[in-house]
């Protein structure tokens, strides 16, 4: 887990789950020490988020009110819970008291300058669709690994359920395999994302492995929110 004590309050737009989220995760509290508001939206399931219209304009007003909620309850910075919110990135943006930031995808252009060739791990590759990257400002071929083969971690999470446990050994395993995989189909890689916003408390395992540097939600929310803070400064 990235040191989060540069951020200050965090608000994340989080969609209707329940599935376990240790430390690390996007929805834990302790993962910003307890600077961390939160607002549900209801509707946005898994299901509807995954597998309906990406850019449901249903959704996208209530990501907006949830947005304002979080802005008006003392959140500095705004992120969601999902990075195939990607999508919704500019509606997010647009007229937003605080600095907002809907996924962890936004910064492929950054890390593809810095390091070259970039690759993705995502929850399920078919869900990181050209759109979303489009969305990113990233290459249409920037390569995608999921981790719908792994033992543990998917299936937890698509469980949805708080009486369907989560070993973390298992979950570091599935997300260290799926490294492997990437970098054997792709091995000029020389930097991996992280867009799922549940793969953080894996990122330094993952880093070991590859030996590759690892970035995710919450190292892009340290970046966006030091930015934020720098331009804010009188000059």
């Amino acid at each position: 887990m990235t040191d989060t004590r540069r951020l200050p309050t965090v608000g994340v737009i989080m969609l209707r789950t329940a599935f376990p989220r240790p430390p690390g995760d996007i929805g834990n509290p302790e993962t910003f020490r307890g600077r961390m508001l939160r607002e549900v939206v209801e509707d946005a399931t898994v299901a509807r988020v995954m597998g309906g219209d990406a850019r449901d304009p249903a959704l996208a007003s209530a990501f907006v009110a949830a947005r304002d909620r979080l802005a008006a309850q003392g959140a500095d910075i705004v992120t969601t819970s999902c990075g195939v919110l990607v999508l919704h990135q500019d509606r997010l943006r647009q007229g937003s008291p605080v600095p907002v930031t809907a996924s962890a995808l936004l910064q492929l252009p950054r890390r593809i300058a810095e390091y070259g060739r970039v690759g993705v791990m995502a929850m399920d590759s078919a869900g990181i669709t050209p759109a979303h990257l489009e969305a990113a400002g990233a290459p249409a071929d920037t390569p995608v690994v999921g981790l719908e083969d792994g033992d543990e971690l998917h299936r937890v999470l698509r469980a949805n359920s708080p009486d369907v446990p989560l070993d973390p050994q298992r979950a570091e395993a599935d997300v260290v395999a799926a490294g492997w995989r990437l970098l054997a189909a792709h091995p000029g890689l020389r930097a991996i994302v992280l867009e799922c916003t549940n793969l953080p408390p894996y990122r330094e395992a993952l880093a070991r492995a590859t030996g590759l540097p690892v970035f995710d939600i919450l190292t892009w929310l340290d970046e966006v929110w030091a930015e934020a803070d720098a331009a804010a400064l009188p000059a």
